[in-house]
């Protein structure tokens, strides 16, 4: 299977989708690496942590855990390791090894990038939205009360280890919230692969060794090109926040215990392909493909109780707000986006409560 590189201002790194990589995770350390810091959460070093302990073989490490759950993914937990790994030892020559799922890999991250002012980290992503987002690009971050991922940095990893075997076990509901971030990828950039997934449902569905593979290498591919292109989020990597700043918005507001990232993106789509028909960007057959595609890779919880103006007014919290004007990611055709900020506030308004119906 392929190894993709991101290329990057500190040099770029590789990020390889392989099944059974994980058993060489002990290759892609550093070299002169000083004590390695495995970064992960109980749940999941109790149902892969073996695994990845035989991959390390000789190797010496710590193991340091993370709660689990978006509602945990605060300032106060990071720094309880960075004071943890001083205490066993940790200097500049340390490397954390992320191993869970995205809210791993995003703080796991942070913690890099501010212990000792930036040690490498390698990432070893668990589920199938980590694979295929949180893990490449180097977005790193913590979730304020006010909104998500508003405390962080860009700290590029020293290596991307994508094994879909590891999604073999993983939960119903995890994995078809990854799916809607390879959904999110065919939308924006590939139509291709908006198509096969169309076609294929029963197959990836049923986690087809054959239909994984492909879906992750099409959207590791795709993330790669935009990250390559704009490491900083300027111009093209935008894109990427496609359903986004609604998604955002929805898990802020229901404070992040009521839906999965994955699902509160697939809603935050639907939004935003409501907005960009109802502002003229998109035609009202791609948009009925669009919101087809997402329903068939369903359901997402009820969204009873929440109402449009609450989410309007986390909207101005989310980081891609600049001097005070969202910038919405709208569609444009299947294949295509583009990104506007001048659109009507009733119009934005009528969106999400189409999208909420």
């Amino acid at each position: 299977m392929p190894t993709y590189r991101v290329e990057s201002r500190q040099g770029g790194y590789p990020v390889v989708v392989e099944r059974g990589v994980l058993a060489r995770t002990a290759d892609w350390l550093p070299p002169k690496a000083g004590q390695l810091f495995v970064v992960s959460t109980a749940d999941v070093w109790r149902h892969k942590g073996a695994e990845l302990e035989r991959a390390l073989g000789s190797v010496p490490h710590q193991v340091l855990y993370l709660p689990g759950g978006e509602e945990h993914k605060r300032l106060q937990p990071v720094e309880e390791l960075a004071e943890r790994m001083v205490e066993l030892g940790g200097d500049r020559s340390s490397v954390v090894l992320a191993f869970g799922g995205g809210i791993v890999n995003d703080m796991a991250g942070f913690l890099a990038a501010i212990f000792m002012r930036g040690i490498p980290v390698v990432q070893a992503p668990t589920t199938l939205l980590a694979q295929v987002d949180a893990s490449i690009g180097g977005k790193t971050g913590v979730n304020l009360v006010s909104g998500k991922n508003l405390v962080g940095s860009f700290h590029p990893p020293a290596a991307v280890l994508i094994d879909p075997a590891l999604l073999d076990s993983l939960p119903e509901r995890e994995y078809r919230a990854g799916l809607y971030e390879i959904v999110k990828a065919g939308i924006i950039r590939d139509a291709a692969l908006f198509a096969y997934l169309a076609e294929s449902r029963a197959a990836v569905l049923a986690r087809e060794a054959g239909a994984v593979d492909r879906i992750i290498a099409d959207s590791v591919r795709m993330k790669v090109e935009v990250v390559s292109a704009d490491e900083r989020e300027g111009d093209l990597r935008r894109i990427l926040n496609f359903g986004h700043t609604f998604g955002h918005a929805l898990e802020a507001h229901t404070r992040y215990t009521r839906f999965l990232h994955g699902e509160a993106v697939a809603w935050g789509m639907r939004a935003a392909i409501h907005l960009g028909q109802m502002a003229g960007y998109c035609s009202a057959e791609d948009s009925l493909d669009m919101l087809d595609l997402i329903g068939s890779y369903g359901p997402v919880p009820p969204l009873d109780g929440i109402y449009a103006d609450d989410l309007i007014a986390r909207l101005v919290h989310d980081k891609k707000t600049v001097q005070g004007k969202v910038h919405f990611v709208l569609p444009v055709r299947v294949g295509e986006v583009t990104v506007a900020s001048e659109v009507d506030p009733a119009t934005v308004r009528e969106a999400i409560r189409s999208a909420l119906a």
